[in-house]
């Protein structure tokens, strides 16, 4: 009989055993190292509106399966955004919070989040692991009186599943570049067309004619005085915008400098050897990720170069196939990204509100699919 059990802390499992069921693709951010040091630096915490309770899978002991699960009291950092729906919620006379999410804190990035052992005993395969894990993920929060499951940013396969167990699928954009076989910034940019090639040719002068250089760190520039400067960039950032909130912290900074330096791709723009932006990116096996940014001075197209031009360079040198580098920004689509749907599966408890809600899933996967089909 296949059993499900809870981990109140990913500190609590064994990491050689955790990382035993991610694959190459599965994404970096589901490794053990990245979400311990989330819980460890205390960014994510109860006091902060995220319970760990991750999810994992025995049968006869033998460890199938595992999910990174919090029980939520707000809808920070989750990047699917839906708080209307606690606003329907609050008006269908229903308590919203907690929810479940199955999900990588402050990590708007498509991944594995239903993780399966590579070798499976008779009678289980990857499906059977991932319903298992789907339908354990229900009965959790059943049993904390949580509205609602999410599971977000999952992969096209991973949300078909769910929705046999009930879940319904809600559809995102975001904006990805693909390599498609380039090798080269040229060749890449030989598939735009003529005035986005010029136009991206001269963004990317500008700086050199500043004397600005921009770099990928490695190995023993991961410093703690980086650590301290990529926060600050990052603080810069979120100081910026009336929406910003601060996730991070430079505990978190430090740490993952140090324990997730094969898998960082930090960028620095310098200007006499003195940083002045930075760009927080993760290398994976096939794909970049990009994840902060920031800047001590405002320089046209910096950003650009930093965030965009940089990576795209750098998944040219490693021969990855995409960049994904965050959420949102249809300015990116003029820089030879492509727009990109996203995917995530809910569950809500109340017969109204599920009604409701799968409603609009339903509409809004109708206009994102017109949208791209006029692109």
């Amino acid at each position: 009989m296949a059993e499900i059990r809870v981990l109140r802390s990913i500190l609590e499992f064994e990491q050689r055993n955790w990382d035993a069921l991610v694959r190459p693709g599965d994404s970096p951010f589901v490794e053990w190292t990245w979400l311990a040091t989330l819980e460890e630096a205390g960014c994510v915490r109860p006091e902060v509106g995220w319970l760990p309770c991750h999810l994992t899978l025995y049968e006869n002991d033998q460890l199938l399966g595992a999910a990174p699960a919090y029980l939520k009291g707000n809808s920070e950092g989750e990047f699917v955004f839906d708080w209307r729906f606690a606003e329907v919620a609050a008006k269908c006379s229903v308590e919203y919070y907690p929810k479940l999410i199955v999900a990588v804190p402050f990590t708007p990035a498509t991944g594995a989040r239903f993780l399966v052992a590579p070798t499976l005993p008779p009678g289980f395969d990857r499906e059977k692991v991932i319903e298992l894990l789907g339908a354990g993920a229900l009965e959790l929060a059943r049993q904390a009186s949580a509205s609602s499951v999410h599971a977000l940013f999952t992969r096209e396969a991973d949300t078909a599943q769910l929705v046999k167990l009930g879940y319904h699928d809600r559809h995102g954009v975001q904006f990805h570049w693909h390599r498609r076989d380039a090798t080269t910034f040229e060749e890449f940019l030989a598939r735009l067309p003529s005035k986005k090639r010029t136009q991206l040719r001269r963004e990317r002068k500008e700086l050199a004619a500043q004397g600005i250089e921009i770099r990928t760190l490695e190995g023993d520039d991961y410093t703690p005085a980086i650590a301290r400067t990529m926060f600050r960039f990052y603080r810069s950032t979120v100081d910026k915008f009336v929406w910003g909130r601060q996730y991070l912290n430079p505990r978190f900074f430090d740490l993952i400098a140090q324990r997730f330096r094969d898998r960082l791709a930090w960028v620095v723009a310098s200007r006499n050897g003195k940083p002045i932006a930075g760009a927080f990116n993760v290398r994976g096996s096939d794909t970049l990720y990009g994840r902060y940014w920031g800047a001590d001075e405002e320089v046209p197209f910096l950003h650009f170069n930093v965030c965009y031009y940089h990576g795209i360079e750098d998944c040219l040198r490693w021969s990855l196939d995409t960049f994904e580098p965050g959420a949102g920004g249809e300015h990116k689509h003029a820089r030879g990204f492509d727009e990109t749907i996203t995917r995530s599966a809910h569950v809500f408890f109340n017969p109204r509100l599920r009604a409701i809600i799968e409603n609009y899933f339903d509409e809004e996967r109708s206009a994102i699919a017109k949208a791209l089909a006029r692109t």
